[in-house]
């Protein structure tokens, strides 16, 4: 085209996206892709993948490990698996435990959306969705404590009883608590931690105090 020639581009104007072709004979597996991969090894991998994030928060540091890969499906099960065993009714009792299940269930993503709201606006550097990955995994803990709660009431409900889970769930709320801060203390700026810190104390402290009154009707 007729002007062209004469128009040059600066070599100081940055370019974004990426431009390089790769060199070298291209093999079939790189095109290879999860759409062509079974579905046995999709679940698979992806169960694998939840399985080690659980057994990052059950040996808390600091790791970004949750922030790179995140999902919602590990929060989303340990959520439905606290729901119901925090259900008040029986199977054979006339109210079948739904406005339990929705209120622990609500409770449970609504704190958790709060207390990411409250991070996003005190200047924290992750995601919306990192961090709600985050809070729901740290609840497997809780979780645990739940399920030995449900477990000693089953022998008795007496005062051994309530030290026993007394015990074990103030030992799951700071392990929760202190997971939570080790994946998320590197993401907010230092002067606003404790502002941080402070909702998801009281995040899991109520969690905490629904599974230590629990009693089964």
């Amino acid at each position: 085209f007729a002007g062209l020639a004469d128009v040059s581009i600066s070599e100081d104007v940055p370019v974004e996206g990426e431009i390089t072709v790769p060199v070298g004979s291209h093999s079939p597996d790189e095109d290879y892709s999860t759409l062509d991969e079974p579905v046995r090894d999709t679940i698979m991998r992806d169960l694998k993948a939840v399985g080690k994030k659980f057994v990052h928060v059950m040996y808390p540091k600091k790791s970004s490990a949750l922030l790179r890969d995140w999902d919602l499906w590990g929060p989303l099960v340990l959520c439905v698996s606290l729901a119901l065993m925090l259900q008040g009714g029986s199977a054979d009792s006339k109210d079948d435990g739904g406005p339990q299940f929705a209120e622990v269930f609500v409770i449970i993503w609504f704190g958790a959306v709060v207390i990411t709201l409250n991070s996003k606006l005190l200047g924290g550097t992750i995601s919306f969705f990192q961090s709600l990955c985050v809070l729901g995994y740290c609840v497997l803990p809780l979780t645990v404590a739940m399920l030995v709660c449900r477990l000693v009431l089953l022998a008795g409900s007496g005062t051994v009883s309530f030290i026993i889970r007394l015990i074990v769930v103030v030992a799951m709320f700071g392990w929760s608590t202190l997971a939570s801060t080790a994946f998320l203390a590197d993401s907010q700026p230092p002067n606003r931690k404790a502002l941080v810190v402070y909702p998801i104390f009281l995040f899991y402290f109520v969690i905490s105090w629904m599974i230590l009154t629990f009693t089964p009707q």
